[in-house]
């Protein structure tokens, strides 16, 4: 059997070194990995053709509001003009299976026409900050978020990430590997006002084209300019503003409506309705974060860095020990055993075989489920079945749903130990999960990382009778009892 083939490089056969020298993130061709594009980095950036994207999209975002301006905008222009799918060739993003998203719908376009008018009223003549930013939009609406920013900006710089694609397809990639794609909406025709179509020679991932995207753009968690550090840093950016009249407004409003021994959660409504009647706020937070951009670029370049060791150079010693040393890629049988067998063997590699060094960076442990949880789809190399991630059939979001057919279906939960929700899971949750997917089996794996967290799962599991459940696999990620690497 061909060695799994779970990144760019695999796939493509190009050397990975060549990747990273051209500044590109060698992304996984099986899930979406989490990372997106933050539009601060190109606005802060000292590349100018990154600082011309900016302008760009900020040209497009004027042209918007001057036509919400003089016209009464119809469903097929925001349509048009607003609505873009998710650029899922990119294989980066929010996609909670494979690289399928949703993208910018008309609930979107029509929460954006709605606010040009207030919220980007002095595009391009800003009295405060240094420059018009797209992220403003999140900072105003509940229901915009990182992703539907990151979204928007990526269909609007399409054309230069297409470009760039296609220079490093030439250049490294061999004739077989390679297709001409027609793509829809990558640059707009002001005279026409409408998107235009390009040509483009790409790599060919069964059918579809696939986008690489520069690292020096790219973060992980949140955009530079969002909302809850709009809240969080209230208090700091306040201090900073040079406007006392502004500022000893924001604090009698606040005073006026905080009740006696406020509790976090409102203190922080609070905090956001003194800043909704009082919007310039929002621009010194702006002006704040334009002063402080290269932190952004450092705290980006470090999540990107560590995304990079977990789901690139990790996962590819994890896929080559369960490649070399065991039957893992070719199993086959039923959904629960199927799973369940990748379970046990994951469990072995991670507590025999050095594999607990995947779920480390800078020798502290990985405590975030989304992440253990994305390993663990990137282990499916070459199945026939439909492993689907964050699947809800009503009753909520399972982790997992292993499925062939109709009729053979099987639900994984994975919990950190020191999941707060983690008894409530044990007792309720997979049931109503199984119930409502009208799967058959179910499967729970916990991993902790010390002795206290053993000791916790140990007694919801007494207390639940689930001590000997078959169904219930405990890893051990601990790194305390494991051999030294000098001595692995």
């Amino acid at each position: 059997m061909q060695n799994p083939h779970i990144h760019f490089s695999d796939y493509f056969n190009v050397d990975p070194n060549d990747i990273e020298s051209y500044g590109a993130f060698n992304i996984s061709l099986i899930n979406d990995l989490p990372l997106f594009i933050d539009p601060f980095l190109l606005f802060n950036s000292r590349k100018p053709e990154y600082q011309s994207l900016h302008d760009q999209m900020i040209d497009y975002l004027r042209f918007l509001r001057d036509k919400s301006r003089k016209i009464n905008i119809k469903k097929g222009l925001l349509n048009r003009w607003y609505s873009f799918p998710e650029v899922k060739q990119t294989w980066l993003g929010f996609s909670i299976s494979g690289n399928q998203g949703r993208g910018l719908g008309l609930d979107f376009a029509e929460s954006l026409n709605k606010n040009l008018h207030n919220v980007f009223k002095d595009f391009g003549n800003e009295k405060i900050t240094l420059g018009s930013h797209l992220e403003k939009l999140c900072l105003i609406r509940d229901g915009i978020g990182k992703d539907n920013i990151s979204d928007f900006t990526t269909n609007l710089i399409k054309e230069y990430i297409l470009t760039y694609t296609q220079s490093f397809a030439k250049k490294f990639l061999k004739n077989q590997f390679l297709n001409r794609f027609h793509v829809e909406k990558v640059r707009f025709n002001y005279k026409t006002e409408s998107w235009e179509t390009g040509l483009y020679i790409l790599p060919n991932f069964h059918g579809n084209y696939v986008l690489l995207t520069p690292k020096d753009i790219l973060t992980k968690d949140d955009i530079w300019i969002n909302k809850n550090d709009l809240v969080t840093n209230y208090d700091g950016i306040l201090s900073t503003m040079p406007n006392n009249q502004l500022r000893d407004q924001l604090n009698n409003y606040l005073l006026k409506i905080l009740p006696e021994d406020p509790t976090p959660k409102e203190k922080r409504l609070a905090i956001m309705n003194a800043i909704l009647n009082h919007p310039e706020y929002i621009e010194y937070y702006i002006r704040y974060k334009e002063e402080n951009g290269d932190n952004a670029v450092s705290v980006s370049e470090e999540r990107v860095r560590q995304t990079e060791e977990l789901f690139v150079t990790q996962i590819k010693v994890l896929s080559s020990i369960l490649f070399s040393t065991t039957k893992f890629y070719e199993i086959t049988g039923d959904s629960y055993s199927e799973a369940r067998d990748r379970v046990v063997f994951l469990k072995d590699v991670i507590e025999n075989k050095g594999g607990w060094r995947l779920f480390y960076l800078n020798e502290k442990p990985i405590t975030r489920e989304s992440d253990l949880q994305i390993l663990y789809r990137l282990t499916w190399f070459a199945t026939g079945y439909d492993v689907s991630r964050e699947v809800d059939d009503g009753r909520g979001p399972a982790d997992y749903k292993i499925s062939y057919g109709r009729r053979d279906k099987t639900i994984v939960e994975m919990k950190l130990a020191s999941n707060p929700q983690l008894k409530r899971n044990l007792q309720k949750q997979t049931e109503i999960y199984q119930k409502a997917s009208d799967a058959q089996k179910k499967l729970k794996v916990i991993i902790y990382f010390n002795e206290k967290e053993l000791e916790r799962v140990k007694n919801i599991l007494e207390e639940l009778d689930l001590i000997t459940d078959r169904d219930v696999i405990l890893i051990d990620a601990r790194s305390d009892n494991k051999p030294s690497a000098s001595r692995a």
